[in-house]
């Protein structure tokens, strides 16, 4: 039985797991945050019904009994959002994880208070605006080093704006030093290098603009497939062992974003662990510097509180914004959101909520656009251009697509890189499927692929031709064998092996392969073509397609991509000089002279 509380003071009354019910809380707002029991547990209210409130708690409840005291905050769940947030390490409600295991070893003490950022640390401060100027929402007063990779825009937060009375000279200043002071029209407003901001609020924009480059990953079947804009929204579906969390790490590695948040989100402690262990290990393959100086990392796994991890996506996606507010491309990968959409259906059960499909909440389509409609690229308060990205990777049971967190996903985004067990199983990597992958963003970034490529529409309408082509050749095949087709038709089969094996696979240790610019995407992309239109008319004037793929270009062609690096585009152009060339002899000695 619930215990009544004795006094108007707030008091547990039940506890059921994650899920807290109090009393006393009259005046309570939603939202609001709470410390719970005597360890001061962190919790947010999520229903008010008059003096009672229901309290989801983001640690472990355990021994946590009735009668135990709650103190109320008054203010929503915040983060704080200034210098020392690139290069950390995070869990949900941004503790910083580096600092815990020092203090508490392996294991995250119930209760514990440790500052996101080091108030210690001294800032590098450069002044931008002089005082006595007016000031707005947004506007850069300073500059910060954060890293080498990642310099830090000190704004005027979001609703202050007046006249800059004073602003500090340069120097090095601590988080919490004063750094300015605002006059605005309710008094003078002092400010440090640190704003906190509420997580489930998105941060103010001046306006949304559309999508016109793509976001660069160096991945051959996303760039010249199926491209992702900046600040698009894109989705990885697959089953067990696709290789979800492995692209999203490659995505997170090579994409040219500036800065790279990374949610893991209810995944297995392993795969969290390696991720933990390799990204400071990595280097920024454009600057040669350690790839953490401009990544955040927030780390809730599937043995961490359920609450926790349905609250770390709006604190991923807070920083981002932060970072985009500063003028920059920000690329956001979770991992993955179902288990975030578990962690609500969990939740909605402890709530005693009405489920809808398969026991998930029925918000669940509202809290996935909440979450999406989050990312854009826009013009910010203080008149930049920036972009959200934001890549969820979809784990649905059994690899089954028609699932409601995958067919709620697909209403909000608009690239779907569908990954493939059969194409896993045969060491097929990335295994993206070609005729069940789609991106709505190919018109958009149209006109910045004319200017890098102006082949690029051309040649990817003809590889996606083939592809589909042999998708219904293959039926036959499967019937009645691959020798009744004429050698035209045999030629789709073949040249759609070069594709899948010579283009679309791209392993993740090759060193000259891991990364494949755009440049090169095309040059490689043209030979394989070249070798079929140029077979295509040689068979049709009675060339045998056996002999065509006796060739020695063609073995090479398949090996082109480990053999010619990003820096080689001059030595890939000689090589498609050399399969002309042999492509030429091979016409001349079995059209011309009818061999």
């Amino acid at each position: 039985m619930p215990l009544e509380a004795t006094s108007t003071l707030p008091r547990i009354t039940r506890v059921s797991g994650p899920i807290v019910t109090a009393c006393g809380m009259r005046g309570a707002q939603m939202y609001e945050v709470v410390e719970v029991g005597e360890l001061g547990l962190i919790g947010e209210v999520v229903r008010i019904i008059e003096d009672r409130a229901t309290i989801q708690v983001y640690e472990d409840t355990t021994m946590l009994k009735a009668g135990a005291p709650i103190r109320r905050t008054g203010a929503p769940l915040s983060i704080s959002l200034g210098p020392g947030l690139v290069g950390n390490i995070y869990d949900g409600i941004e503790r910083p994880l580096r600092d815990i295991q020092a203090r508490s070893g392996a294991w995250i003490a119930r209760g514990e208070k440790t500052q996101p950022l080091d108030a210690r640390k001294r800032w590098p401060f450069e002044p931008l605006v002089a005082a006595g100027k007016d000031v707005a929402a947004g506007q850069t007063l300073a500059d910060v080093v954060e890293t080498p990779l990642v310099h830090h825009r000190v704004m005027v937060p979001p609703g202050v704006a007046g006249r800059l009375k004073w602003i500090a000279g340069k120097g090095e200043y601590t988080i919490e030093d004063r750094i300015a002071v605002i006059e605005t029209a309710d008094g003078d407003r002092p400010l440090t290098l640190v704003q906190r901001w509420p997580v489930r609020q998105a941060r103010p924009i001046r306006q949304r603009l559309r999508v016109s480059e793509p976001l660069v990953t160096g991945q051959r079947i996303i760039d010249t497939f199926f491209p992702l804009g900046k600040g698009g929204t894109a989705a990885i579906p697959g089953g067990f062992g696709t290789g979800k969390t492995i692209t999203q790490q490659q995505l997170a590695k090579w994409s040219d974003a500036q800065v790279i948040v990374y949610i893991g989100c209810g995944e297995r402690g392993n795969e969290m662990t390696e991720v933990l262990r390799e990204f400071p290990e990595l280097k920024d393959p454009r600057s040669g510097r350690p790839l953490m100086e401009r990544t955040i990392l927030i780390a809730n796994t599937s043995n961490m509180p359920v609450a926790a991890r349905e609250v770390s996506i709006y604190t991923g996606i807070t920083l981002a914004e932060y970072y985009r507010d500063m003028g920059l491309d920000v690329a956001v990968f979770a991992d993955s959101t179902s288990r975030w959409a578990e962690a609500l259906r969990e939740l909605a059960a402890r709530l005693e909520e009405m489920p809808a499909e398969e026991g998930f909440p029925a918000s669940l389509p509202a809290r996935l656009a909440q979450f999406y409609e989050r990312g854009g690229v826009v013009t910010t308060l203080g008149g930049e251009r920036g972009s959200v990205s934001i890549v969820g990777a979809v784990s649905p049971p059994g690899g089954d697509f028609s699932e409601p967190v995958t067919q709620h996903t697909r209403r909000f985004i608009r690239c779907f890189w569908a990954l493939d067990t059969e194409l896993a199983n045969a060491r097929h990597y990335p295994s993206i499927h070609w005729l069940r992958s789609y991106s709505e963003y190919v018109e958009d970034v149209a006109s910045w692929w004319d200017k890098q490529a102006p082949e690029w529409a051309e040649l990817r309408g003809e590889a996606m031709t083939i592809l589909q082509r042999e998708e219904r050749l293959q039926q036959i095949v499967k019937l009645v064998g691959p020798d009744v087709l004429p050698d035209a038709q045999r030629l789709i089969l073949f040249v759609a092996e070069v594709l899948k094996d010579g283009f679309l696979t791209q392993s993740s240790f090759d060193e000259k392969d891991m990364y494949c610019s755009p440049q090169r995407q095309m040059a490689l992309l043209r030979i394989i073509l070249t070798l079929y239109r140029r077979g295509r008319e040689m068979i049709q004037a009675g060339a045998p397609l056996a002999d065509l793929r006796q060739l020695p270009c063609v073995a090479q062609i398949m090996r082109a991509k480990s053999t010619y690096g990003n820096d080689e585009l001059q030595a890939l152009r000689d090589f498609e000089g050399r399969v002309n060339q042999e492509l030429d002899a091979f016409e001349k000695a079995h059209v011309r002279q009818g061999k």
